[in-house]
């Protein structure tokens, strides 16, 4: 049950009628509803995972309360621990466990034991790397005493399986999101409108951006030996702005429908574009991963190893690069994204502009200046490539795809047999899309509150127009791709 789909249009419609009609302003009503409404949302994609969801959120529930209650920092400390390996064991059994079992099957094979790895396969959960940062970060929290634990389990368990977020995040904090349950929610207009535009922006990204221009380059991806060195070289382009439409469109209309329901969701992106290095851009894209794993992995890392110096920040951030990594799955490739990205980051740390944050400053025509335009382009190349890797099978298919880009023998210009014009149409929207971006980046969710002082005629005559273009292209009903992770 994908947000860009009739069938979850008509589930959210009858959640938002009890929500806010006969549940008025009745908290644990309400959270009641949200709760059931999320394990049935979660159910529809995956019943058979309901009990693991179910049992595990059980476990930190009262494991939280443990921790909170033990005046022996000892045993709050153990069974922090025990938490946090709880977080990691379901991470490393159901997404890991096939990656581990392949490679040793690989070595064994090279040395002539034959093995049969299918025999071990396992199904990896929906959102599973999203709800278990929600339990470990649960329990640490309130071993560090930021926050108390829970005592209202429907609450506590809402917040993890809250359905616009349990599939592809963000990843919200206990001390953010929890105290939100607490609270009267009643219809709020604004808020609802609000939130309807983030929506509607949000499928905007996905449907007339993403998933246009997906069909083009999965086509050139199943038939890279083909390709042209130009195509090769476009479509490794139009990947870093799929993924990105395709991401913060869910991210959008998450938060969106959070805000309709009366929630603050935490921000996911902020123009990562136009980052000017390899920090900024973290800084900036998928934002709730990046500071949750700057807590819990970076800072700890970089405390253990400051007596190392420049040396140890750089090995604490290439650990916690890997571990991006095989965030996004148990990959070689996805290994490799993370080590690369961390080695990126060794310039910064050796010239100190690793935590430096310049403000950007446009030039009279309100333009980025050429200093800033040129850092912008270099940093999204460099994470381009990295996308590249990201996209692949496999390292195999990685060296093949970026060995295409430099040969010359099928010609470096030659487009004959590729479908790369059809992505003209979703990438002129690109383009306006990233203008708009660059020209009301410091409005908070500027796109989605875009028109708001124009002359009422012209707004309504805009939204229509991206309500008909979201229609005209939404024949299909594509996956997005952070549902695999």
């Amino acid at each position: 049950m994908v947000f860009n789909s009739f069938i979850f249009l008509f589930f959210f419609v009858v959640v938002f009628f009890f929500y806010y009609f006969p549940l008025k302003g009745k908290t644990k009503a309400q959270n009641w509803l949200l709760l059931l409404s999320s394990y049935f949302f979660y159910g529809f994609a995956d019943w058979k995972m309901i009990p693991l969801l179910l049992v595990v959120t059980i476990i930190t529930f009262f494991l939280g309360t443990a921790i909170h209650k033990t005046t022996n920092p000892r045993k709050s400390s153990f069974l922090t621990i025990l938490g946090v390996l709880l977080g990691i064991g379901l991470l490393v059994y159901f997404k890991y466990f096939n990656f581990f079992i392949d490679s040793f099957s690989t070595v064994l094979n090279s040395i002539g034991l034959k093995t049969n790895p299918q025999t071990f396969n396992i199904i990896m959960p929906l959102g599973i790397s999203f709800f278990t940062f929600k339990f470990i970060s649960y329990v640490i929290e309130i071993h560090r005493e930021k926050i108390e634990p829970s005592r209202d389990f429907v609450a506590f368990s809402t917040y993890i399986a809250f359905f616009p977020t349990i599939l592809s995040g963000p990843i919200d904090r206990p001390n953010n999101f929890i105290p939100q349950l607490q609270k009267k929610r009643s219809f709020n207009y604004d808020k609802v409108v609000d939130g309807c535009k983030l929506v509607l922006w949000g499928m905007f990204q996905k449907i007339v951006i993403a998933d246009n221009l997906a069909g083009v380059i999965d086509k050139v991806w199943d038939d890279i030996p083909d390709q042209s060195a130009s195509v090769l070289f476009v479509t490794a382009i139009l990947y870093s702005i799929q993924i990105y439409t395709d991401f913060s469109g869910y991210s959008n209309m998450a938060i969106g429908i959070g805000k309709i329901l009366g929630f603050d969701i935490a921000k996911n992106f902020n123009y990562p574009f136009f980052a000017r290095n390899i920090s900024e851009f973290w800084r900036k894209w998928h934002m709730s991963l990046t500071s949750w794993l700057t807590d819990y992995v970076f800072m700890p890392l970089n405390i253990k190893f400051r007596n190392l110096g420049p040396l140890g920040m750089i090995l604490a951030i290439i650990i916690n690069m890997v571990v991006v990594g095989m965030w996004h799955g148990a990959s070689w490739t996805f290994v490799v994204f993370g080590l690369y990205h961390g080695l990126l980051f060794i310039p910064l740390i050796l010239s100190g502009a690793f935590l430096k944050n310049r403000k950007l400053k446009p030039n009279k025509y309100g333009l980025p200046i050429f200093k800033d335009f040129s850092k912008m382009t270099g940093t999204f190349l460099l994470v381009t490539i990295g996308f590249v890797i990201f996209r692949a099978d496999s390292i195999g298919q990685t060296w093949e795809y970026f060995s295409g880009i430099f040969n010359l023998s099928r010609g470096f210009l030659n487009y004959k047999g590729s479908e790369i014009g059809s992505a003209v149409i979703p990438l002129i929207f690109s383009v306006i899309m990233f203008i708009l971006e660059w020209y009301y980046r410091e409005i908070h969710y500027p796109l989605a509150n875009l028109g708001i002082n124009w002359y009422r005629p012209l707004r309504y005559a805009m939204y229509y127009a991206i309500i008909i273009a979201v229609f005209w292209y939404g024949g299909k009903e594509q996956q997005f791709i952070y549902f695999q992770f």
